[in-house]
Order: C-alpha cells, then structure tokens, then sequence
C-alpha cells in the first residue's frame, strides 16, 4: 500500500551484509528475494521475468480517455430463459415471459420466488431453510412496469428499490403538492431503508411478500390506501387493500399458485397528509 520508488526496494542498502528494509528500517530479507533481484539489460530495469510497474500505471492516472463504459456487448446481448441446476437437487428458473412464470408457479406451487436475494440468501444462510426449487422473476417485463397514471403510480412487483426511489423523486418535484404526500413519506423512508447496493438489486414486492413485522415500507402501503393486483395460474387477477393483505406473522393473502404482480399507489387527496416515522438505534441500516 505504500507509494513509493520501486528502486528503493532494489538498490542495496546494505549495514553490516544485512539489508536494510526502507519500510521498517529494519533489517530484513526483502531485497534478497527473487522479486527484488533485479539486473538492468538494455537501458531498462527488469525483475527476473517482469518488468516494474510505476504507482502511475496501477493508479490508472495514465488513463486520458473518460470514464470507463459498461461493455456493450454485454448491453446488446439477448436475454436467454435459464434453467440451471445445483448441488442437492436444487434448481433455479428464470422465465422471460409471464405466462411461462405462471406455468413454473402452477407446476412447483412451493418453489421461492427471487429478485435481489437479499432475503432468501439470509434464510439459507442463517435460518437454515431449504428451497429445492427457485424461479428468478427479475426479467418478466410485466413485472417491471412503473407507470405514472392520472389517478397513481402503478409499480411492478420486480422494480427495484432504488429504482422506484428515483420515480417518487420525479413525480414528487413535477406534480401538485397535495397529489404527492404518500409518495413524499415512502420517499423519505427508503432514504434510511437499508443501504444502496441493497437498494439496487432488492424489490419491492419482495419486500411486501416477506410480510416481514418490522418492515419499513409496509405500513405506508396500508397508510397511504395502497392496492396489490394479484394474478394467478391462469391470468385471472384481483385486487386486494394492502391493509387485508398481511394476514400474520409473516403470512400473506396469496394462494399457492398466484404471485404479486404490481402495486398501485393512489394520489394523495385534499387535505390528506401521509408522514413516515422511524425510531431506531442507528441512523441507517437498522430495524
């Protein structure tokens, strides 16, 4: 970690034959080893094979072009259905469309759904459950959607924390005060609603089917008049108040082979005020 000369590793600082460790001021072996045993050849220092890299080039602050893109063949690559196998049995879906999500659903009716694992990854890790058979629902496009509409903002099921966060902040800054209460306290709640790379990849219908009863956000569904659309096996959906929809602990009104498609969230009225509260021991990151 240290910055300096590479040189000052390689010349011989030498106190009664031992060397002298520009680190430590110690003596030390460091300069006899094959690393640093080093020969100059033909104007250039070389280290047996390798020739010494300055703290420029490994700092990148050679570098003049801008920032690095994301590789775009990776961008432009198709999307593929996976179906992968594991250790013990265990096998994991990923449907692109959602009739066939809801044909795996109706034909494993006990298989986990997953987003962002940030929930099922703590079970298997710490609670010690097993799911023998997962279906990962992060590229169903219906379950994607965010929508603003006339009457509320329609959420998919799959959209990400983060993703949503930066929708309320548009649609707080761009429609009236009144209409944008609800939005303003879910908001203000994801803000200190664990940390950003959870936000990106954790969803918001895992959150709600997790029926988890320190949930940061499920109160403010009930709160803010919230609708879940629920869809089953065979395309039939209904509607049921977010405040009839945590049955217990941890239960949800969700038949074996329906799922969570979208969520609506209804403009704020007149005179309707939505405000969050949070009491916990820490700042961010806590219950």
């Amino acid at each position: 970690f240290l910055k300096t000369d590479n040189s000052v590793y390689t010349k011989p600082y030498l106190t009664n034959g031992e060397f002298i460790c520009p680190s430590s001021g110690k003596p030390c072996s460091c300069g006899e080893s094959k690393v640093h045993n080093c020969e100059s050849s033909a104007g250039a220092d070389t280290c047996g094979l390798h020739k010494p890299v300055s703290y420029n080039e490994i700092d990148g602050s050679l570098y003049k072009e801008k920032e690095l893109i994301f590789p775009p063949e990776l961008v432009l690559r198709n999307d593929l259905p996976l179906k992968l196998h594991g250790f013990g049995g265990i096998r994991w879906y990923r449907p692109l469309k959602l009739k066939h999500l809801l044909d795996l659903k109706s034909l494993y009716p006990d298989a986990k759904l997953v987003v962002g694992n940030t929930e099922i990854g703590i079970e298997m890790n710490f609670k010690n459950a097993r799911y023998p058979i997962f279906i990962s629902v992060t590229h169903i496009p219906e379950l994607n959607v965010l929508s603003i509409k006339d009457d509320g903002l329609e959420i998919g099921s799959s959209v990400r924390l983060s993703r949503l966060q930066e929708v309320l902040i548009k649609v707080i800054a761009e429609r009236e005060i009144h209409e944008t209460s609800s939005c303003k306290a879910i908001s203000d709640q994801l803000k200190w609603f664990a940390g950003k790379q959870v936000k990106n990849v954790a969803s918001v219908g895992g959150n709600i089917c997790t029926a988890s009863p320190i949930s940061d956000l499920n109160p403010l569904w009930m709160a803010a008049r919230a609708d879940f659309h629920i869809v089953d096996s065979k395309r039939n959906i209904r509607t049921v108040h977010a405040k009839d929809f945590f049955l217990g602990y941890r239960k949800v009104d969700l038949a074996q082979d329906e799922i969570l498609l979208s969520i609506f969230l209804p403009w704020s009225r007149h005179f309707e005020f939505v405000k969050e509260f949070k009491q916990s021991h820490r700042r961010e990151d806590d219950i």
